[in-house]
């Protein structure tokens, strides 16, 4: 198949002016840093409360196993 001689100066015309017509644009905004606030409850001695109490607990139930299989 042969392309007709008149389509390839177009063809290359076409190119040369997309080409030509590219244009971008860049804005760089400042970046704005705002503070963060974070609050955090911690509740240690709740928790530290509530381990020695199911220590003792389980401390108790340990004792009592050991007492009923002698």
């Amino acid at each position: 198949m042969t392309r007709p001689l008149c389509f390839t100066p177009i063809f290359l015309i076409l190119f040369v002016l997309a080409g030509c017509q590219s244009s971008h644009q860049v804005e760089v905004k400042p970046v704005e840093i705002k503070p963060i606030h974070i609050t955090i409850d911690v509740n240690v001695k709740v928790d530290r409360a509530l381990d020695d109490f199911f220590n003792d607990i389980d401390a108790a139930e340990d004792k009592i196993k050991k007492e009923t299989l002698k």
